[in-house]
């Protein structure tokens, strides 16, 4: 029974990721809109916008939004992942540690479940549906690594 999961979850796990990056990179993206656009309840909820060129709060909604579009269609994955995280564990280190020692009682869950998904796509790579793939023909995610091609010796 498990042989045929196991089949299953390895020929899954390129388009698992990339569902991963999709779904992690449109919401990412829609936490920019909001504060640059005031779309989707605006900065803050409130249907306001973060003032033009003010630090960081307009560079983090730049970040979001490009490196969510970036990510979300999976352009310059790893690079737009690892800068979002980056950004993301500024936000948590800057504005929430100082508050509590646990995201749960600072207000950080956001920041850093991002900031935690976005290195893990730089590690993973894009998955399956990515336009890196169409414009650069990476297809190094296809090719299984050796220590799963090889079987096993015990």
């Amino acid at each position: 029974m498990s042989a045929p999961m196991n089949s299953f979850t390895q020929r899954a796990t390129p388009h698992a990721l990339a569902l991963f990056r999709v779904v992690t990179g449109l919401l990412f993206a829609c936490h920019g809109a909001s504060s640059l656009f005031g779309v989707l309840g605006g900065a803050m909820g409130q249907g306001g916008t973060v003032p033009t060129g003010s630090w960081p709060g307009w560079y983090a909604a730049a970040i979001q939004l490009a490196g969510g579009i970036l990510v979300m269609l999976g352009l310059g994955t790893r690079a737009a992942a690892l800068v979002s995280s980056g950004s993301m564990a500024y936000a948590y280190f800057s504005v929430h540690q100082a508050t509590a020692l646990w995201p749960i009682q600072n207000g950080g869950e956001s920041a850093a479940m991002y900031s935690w998904a976005f290195l893990l796509i730089v590690f993973t790579g894009p998955g399956a549906w990515a336009l890196d793939r169409v414009f650069f023909g990476g297809r190094e995610q296809e090719a299984a690594p050796s220590a799963q091609r090889e079987p096993s010796a015990a």
